[in-house]
């Protein structure tokens, strides 16, 4: 999960400028090359109040590391109805749910920026800008952190399911 949450989520290149990445979707925000902090309207593009989403976004990861550890110590059952649950379990499982849910959020969050600025999230597009009338094209595309971010989640979801399996109950 640390790993995926370093690593670039999706990216697009604009052709007339240089370099291979020039907007860069991370979990904490989107990190543009000058010339598009210059030139694009960033509210295109970053999220409201950038400042505290990123805050939010680094408060969760450290949230989510300390329920995957608290997982590895934590003995505690509870009841909820018939089932008898253990605490360890649900803690990996909603750390894995919900970075799956932080991975989709931001594939569908990006898709309806994306069009509602009138460009393909995914793949090739033509942003016209207002002020020149000028048309860059662009390509867009899902980066390897996607795809090991939405494969964490999983993994710690199929974990948490598996734990009772592998782990013995305590003594009363």
């Amino acid at each position: 999960m640390i790993y995926s949450w370093f690593q670039p989520w999706w990216s697009t290149d604009i052709a007339v400028i240089k370099g291979d990445a020039d907007m860069v979707l991370r979990p904490w925000g989107v990190e543009a090359a000058p010339q598009v902090r210059t030139n694009i309207d960033q509210s295109l593009f970053q999220m409201p109040f950038p400042q505290v989403f990123a805050g939010f976004m680094w408060v969760y990861l450290a949230v989510c590391m300390l329920a995957i550890a608290a997982g590895l110590f934590v003995t505690r059952r509870f009841r909820l109805g018939p089932i008898n649950l253990s605490l360890a379990m649900v803690l990996i499982l909603l750390v894995g749910l919900s970075y799956m849910m932080a991975v989709g959020l931001a594939l569908g969050i990006g898709t309806l920026k994306a069009s509602a600025s009138g460009i393909n999230f995914l793949g090739k597009g033509v942003y016209t800008d207002p002020g020149s009338d000028a048309k860059l094209k662009m390509v867009s595309d899902l980066q390897i952190g996607y795809w090991l971010s939405l494969a964490a989640g999983g993994v710690l979801t199929f974990l948490g399911l598996i734990r009772p399996l592998f782990v013995r109950k305590p003594k009363v």
